[in-house]
């Protein structure tokens, strides 16, 4: 199983609110999904805890590409615009720094104009467990 489709299939709560994975490379992932009527709060915008998940689902992959378990301890998100219904939002996440034990990467969700949504930096702590997969896609 690749890690993109072990990420895909394990984080339930990602995948139960439609994010996925569609790209990966060591260092770079990529996340996306759709604004349906289900992720908009109150103010008929999309919820800021989808933007959230995405970009950490994004941040899960890059942190564990390396192939140990890899966790995330801090992460600040900054909204800049909002997301709307039918909306295809893209979490993007660089590493930063390979760390071996505290990975730095940073994330950028867009919709699909470009627009950026919303920033994310995310710290990460790699445990002492390896983290397997066969191939990244």
């Amino acid at each position: 199983m690749t890690l993109l489709e072990k990420l895909n299939e394990t984080d339930r709560f990602a995948k139960s609110i439609g994010a996925q994975i569609t790209e990966m490379r060591e260092g770079y992932a990529k996340a996306e999904l759709t604004v349906e009527e289900r992720h908009l709060n109150g103010g008929g915008v999309c919820q800021g805890g989808v933007m959230y998940t995405l970009a950490d689902l994004a941040f899960a992959g890059v942190a564990n590409c390396h192939g140990t378990l890899t966790l995330g301890i801090s992460n600040t998100i900054t909204f800049l615009k909002s997301g709307q219904l039918g909306d295809h939002i893209i979490a993007e996440c660089t590493e930063v720094l390979d760390h071996r034990k505290m990975p730095y990467c940073d994330m950028k969700i867009t919709n699909q104009n470009g627009d950026i949504l919303a920033v994310m930096t995310g710290l990460a702590y790699r445990m002492n467990r390896p983290f397997e997969f066969d191939a990244l896609m």
